[in-house]
């Protein structure tokens, strides 16, 4: 029997791509009215994914805002809302641990956990720019090393607190105790970032703990991930990259002592879908025509850490440095990189590849051609399931719900309908 794919939808603004916002005006209006994001989870829900998934970040943004719409509302506070909005399908939520604290984490999610009836994730990031770390009181970011010797504390101590209040503690005994104390789990920590004494003060929620979601792509990260992360949001142009990835985080996982098949590794994946190829690829390009070539290079500036700005549209893309020289996020450069030595593009070819992802896996034309290629990647090893990322919403997003998903469950690679209730049970994974 083949093997079930699974989705989330990474729902952002008004779409991935850095020009949905201008194909559609009104669209940045509603990113404040909580009803636009309920309706994107219905959706979803609709198509029985796994979770629908926010993004988040500590500043306005690569460019200000004046590039387009980034973060509006804070994700816990609409993944609440959104729980009351939808019945099964999972919410996830990111927090970086460069910044936050982790009882307060434990705390928020635990309760998100409780409110949707088992349905929490977060997805543990270290943030990436300095203009995050001067919202929270510091100059600029930590090191590579110690943002990754601190999430895995935060990620050791965020365990340790949704164990410390087990559900056999509460007793209810009315001619005496409400809770026996003595079974209560006190986390006790003291390391070099925290001192936690617990225990929390949310009861164990209906997972266990929420499942935890990571993006690792240098090294310590993909130790980090392997180390504790039970799906993976991953970047990768091709099929060999994706391979190579879920491969090597497997092993990880594997010499850590854990099982690689309880880690669901699931790219970013972009999709344009269309009746017929000539449409589909009108709509792209359509999308593209959108983006101003100011914007798209201050893009690529942050992806390759280098002023772009003088660079000829027409020109091949001058050279850069190999992986292992690059100090900024790795994963989105070696991708980059990738991208180059496949197609020698122009650098206007390359801002057209970037330009809804950032060169994520991008796929382009018909509902069966789209499920083809979903199955070729999955059959093939290198993914699990995709991290869905609409370049317009709703459209984009509606277009494979109403097309795509059919198509897969057809081909009996997606449910037709939820037969768990939590996001554990959409995963397969057992309760901690």
């Amino acid at each position: 029997m083949p093997a079930r794919i699974h989705f989330n939808l990474f729902a952002f603004a008004a779409g991935h791509h850095t020009a949905a916002w201008r194909a559609d005006p009104t669209a940045a209006d509603r990113l404040g009215d909580v009803t636009y994001w309920e309706g994107l989870a219905r959706t979803a829900e609709r198509g029985c994914f796994d979770a629908f998934f926010l993004a988040d970040g500590q500043s306005i943004g690569l460019g200000g805002v004046a590039r387009g719409p980034r973060w509006v509302l804070e994700p816990i506070t609409t993944l609440t809302a959104i729980a009351r909005a939808t019945e099964r399908i999972g919410l996830v939520a990111t927090m970086s641990s460069t910044f936050w604290d982790p009882f307060h984490a434990a705390r928020l999610l635990a309760s998100l956990d409780h409110i949707s009836g088992g349905r929490a994730g977060v997805n543990v990031v270290t943030s990436m720019t300095d203009d995050e770390a001067r919202n929270h009181s510091l100059t600029a970011l930590p090191g590579h090393a110690e943002r990754y010797a601190r999430a895995d504390e935060f990620i050791r101590v965020l365990n340790g607190l949704w164990d410390s209040w087990p559900r056999d503690a509460i007793v209810r005994d009315t001619r005496g105790e409400y809770v026996d104390e003595s079974r209560l789990r006190p986390v006790g920590h003291l390391g070099p970032h925290f001192q936690v004494a617990g225990p929390l003060n949310v009861p164990e929620s209906p997972q266990g703990r929420p499942v935890l979601f990571q993006a690792g792509a240098s090294g310590p990260g993909r130790d980090l991930a392997a180390r504790y992360a039970e799906g993976i949001y991953a970047v990768a142009w091709d099929l060999e990259q994706a391979r190579d990835y879920r491969t090597d985080v497997r092993a990880r996982a594997a010499s850590a002592g854990r099982d690689p098949d309880g880690i669901a590794v699931m790219p970013g994946l972009v999709t344009y879908v269309g009746s017929t190829e000539r449409e589909v690829r009108e709509r792209r390009e359509a999308l593209d025509s959108l983006v101003p070539v100011a914007d798209a290079l201050e893009q690529l500036a942050f992806f390759v850490g280098q002023d772009t700005s003088g660079w000829d549209l027409d020109a091949p893309v001058p050279q850069l440095p190999p992986l292992e020289e690059f100090t900024g996020p790795k994963g989105r450069y070696a991708t980059v990189l990738r991208i180059i030595a496949q197609r020698q593009p122009t650098v206007r070819e390359l801002l057209s590849s970037l330009a809804a992802g950032g060169g994520h896996a991008t796929f382009v034309g018909t509902p069966e051609q789209v499920a083809d290629e979903i199955e070729r990647w999955v059959d093939a090893g290198g993914a699990d399931g995709f991290n869905l990322m609409p370049p317009a919403l709703p459209g984009s997003l509606d277009d494979f719900v109403e097309t795509v998903v059919p198509e897969l469950q057809r081909r009996g690679r997606m449910r037709r309908a939820y037969e768990g209730a939590t996001l554990r049970d959409h995963l397969g994974l057992p309760r901690p």
